[in-house]
């Protein structure tokens, strides 16, 4: 199993590629959070503040606890009118 990690719109032209990250590599880079993944995928990329973060398509924050199998998907906020 693995972490399926999502990116959109303008984190997707920053990121690159959805990306899946098994099992071996969260346990050998002690991913345990968001904020985990984002440092894993982001290779010194600063997270900006108003990025939107969602596990299993529910709003979360960068302190929330991953696990296999989930899937973390990270967006800019969205405007309408």
């Amino acid at each position: 199993m693995s972490i399926h990690v999502k990116f959109f719109a303008s984190m997707r032209d920053l990121m690159g590629d959805d990306r899946d990250i098994d099992a071996a590599v969260v346990e050998q880079q002690e991913i345990s959070t968001v904020d985990d993944i984002w440092n894993y995928c982001a290779e010194g990329k600063k997270r900006s503040d108003n990025v939107l973060v969602a596990v299993n398509m529910d709003y979360v924050d960068g302190q929330t606890l991953v696990k296999e199998g989930d899937e973390v998907a990270f967006f800019p906020p969205v405007t309408g009118g």
